[in-house]
């Protein structure tokens, strides 16, 4: 364990979580950081070093502090469909899709990718701050059709938000997930799959998933194989059993050296979704923002049916059928730094004559594209590709131009 990780592990407190690769990451020499109620790997080696790798060939990442909730039964799907914005009943087996859980004014409680694992099974995986919040809310909104026609939300150990409330364990996850990105993933994943399995994970479309077996030192770990990320990168990301992660983190990682991958943690993973646009919870997203607001208004589907053709309601859906109508008094836009210094979450942006006119939610250094990069909340009179702003950044005036998002597009 190196200094710097001693260093911060002696600051931890004894109430963080720890994932089933723990040791792995200390034994890696990362530096570990409290995120969410979780101890989580920061970096292993630079912020900019790990960045690069995942552009120009591949890193593995930890996500195991990510809410996993189960939600099964012969009424899952028209559950899901009453308790989500999104279409979840519609999507075929092996399928998922990015959706969001709103508050009755329409604002985000979080955004999720929901799994379709079986005909009456599905996953919802939540952001690790929400976990708590969503496995409650998808309780209380599924549990007419519970007693009706049978949607079951599963909030054990592993939904994990149900451990909240109890003291932490060494290793408090029954799951792990784990995720490979960058353009070497799918030789480093057909690389480790059996042969058996091969084909059905080298054919994945983007946002299917399969389960698949994985070789590892001494036998195989089954896992379920989804081609999903948040780094504007091909990826793949594995659910398994806490117990097989370990295993399974040293598989990868040797199938990957060749290829150039590197354990890569939490603030590459942050800079890589901002050059991709990718909105965060906290950030982009949050109680007082509704779908429209951030951009993803496609995400809501107004178009959803009740059994007799009539509009299916759920939560949130009269608060933002009205948002969809009307104009933003806001708007998420990209904004590419003609300076140096970058702006941060929460800076003024500045019309020329030094009016604010609105806020950055993100913003750092872009490590692929050479300046500063950021996402901002502003009026819609200032919000056209092309339009010259400022940014306060302590005191100083820093020029920013809008671009169009995302502001890096991996080749295809």
């Amino acid at each position: 364990m190196s200094a710097t990780t001693s260093s911060t592990a002696a600051g931890e407190t004894e109430q963080l979580r720890r994932t089933p690769l723990d040791a792995e990451h200390r034994a890696l020499g990362a530096t570990m950081t409290g995120f969410a109620g979780w101890s989580m790997p920061l970096r292993y080696t630079s912020d900019v070093a790990e960045h690069q790798a995942v552009r120009s060939a591949a890193g593995l990442f930890d996500l195991s502090h990510m809410g996993q909730i189960r939600v099964t039964g012969p009424d899952a799907g028209r559950g899901l469909d009453r308790a989500l914005v999104g279409n979840i009943s519609g999507l075929a087996v092996g399928r998922a899709r990015y959706t969001m859980i709103c508050a009755p004014d329409g604002g985000v409680v979080d955004d999720l990718v929901v799994y379709r694992t079986g005909d009456e099974e599905f996953l919802v995986v939540a952001n690790a701050s929400n976990a708590t919040t969503v496995t409650a809310e998808l309780q209380q909104r599924c549990s007419g059709a519970t007693s009706e026609s049978g949607a079951w939300v599963e909030a054990g150990a592993e939904a994990r938000a149900a451990a909240v409330d109890e003291p932490a364990g060494p290793v408090d996850t029954t799951t792990a997930l784990v995720a490979v990105q960058g353009p070497a993933a799918a030789a480093i994943l057909t690389a480790v799959v059996v042969d058996a399995d091969r084909d059905d994970v080298a054919g994945l479309r983007y946002y299917a998933c399969t389960p698949a077996r994985v070789a590892v030192d001494g036998g195989t770990v089954e896992a379920l194989v989804a081609r999903t990320g948040y780094t504007g990168e091909d990826g793949f990301e594995l659910y398994c059993a806490a117990d097989d992660a370990v295993a399974l983190w040293r598989s990868l990682l040797a199938a990957g050296e060749p290829h150039g991958l590197v354990p890569a943690g939490l603030a590459c993973r942050d800079s890589l979704r901002l050059e991709a646009g990718m909105p965060l919870y906290g950030n982009e997203l949050d109680r007082t923002t509704t779908p429209y607001d951030a951009g993803v208004g496609r995400v809501v589907r107004l178009d959803k049916t009740d059994d007799d053709g009539s509009p299916l309601p759920f939560v949130g859906r009269e608060a933002l059928e009205a948002r969809a109508h009307s104009e933003p008094a806001r708007v998420l836009v990209g904004l590419e730094g003609l300076g140096r210094r970058a702006a941060r979450h929460g800076y003024a942006v500045l019309a020329p004559r030094g009016a604010t006119v609105g806020h950055v939610t993100s913003g750092a250094p872009s490590p692929t594209l050479g300046h500063p990069v950021a996402l901002a909340y502003v009026t819609p009179e200032v919000s056209a590709p092309g339009t010259e702003l400022a940014v306060d950044v302590r005191g100083r005036a820093e020029p920013v131009r809008v671009v169009p998002l995302p502001f890096y597009r991996r080749a295809t």
